[in-house]
């Protein structure tokens, strides 16, 4: 049985690239030759040109946030406009819960 494939992204390019999971070897964008980074294998990229997603997917990715399946079904609740990351960030910053952790937060 083979492995299976999971999402790495370009982030300069906007561009997600499924390939197969297992080797520890960095993965290169086709189009830039930059480091990609592994999303998961619960991801779907947003349109190219719809840069707010894009910026929002960005932070989330920085972050550590990768988009993995669970038992339950998917990755779990992920902010999806600049305007929740926003009262995320200042969630985090008001109570002192880690940034990565205030953005999981459905509602804080």
């Amino acid at each position: 049985m083979g492995h299976g494939k999971t999402s790495y992204v370009c982030l300069p390019c906007r561009a997600s690239y499924k390939q197969p999971y297992g080797s520890e070897r960095e993965r290169r964008c086709p189009r830039c030759a930059r480091a990609m980074i592994h999303a998961g294998s619960a991801f779907a990229a947003p349109r190219r040109r719809d840069t707010d997603a894009w910026r929002v997917l960005s932070v989330l990715l920085n972050a550590g946030i990768r988009f993995h399946k669970s038992c339950c079904g998917g990755p779990g609740w992920r902010p999806r406009t600049l305007r929740e990351v926003k009262e995320r960030m200042a969630y985090a910053r008001r109570t002192g819960e880690p940034f990565a952790r205030a953005l999981l937060r459905g509602n804080p």
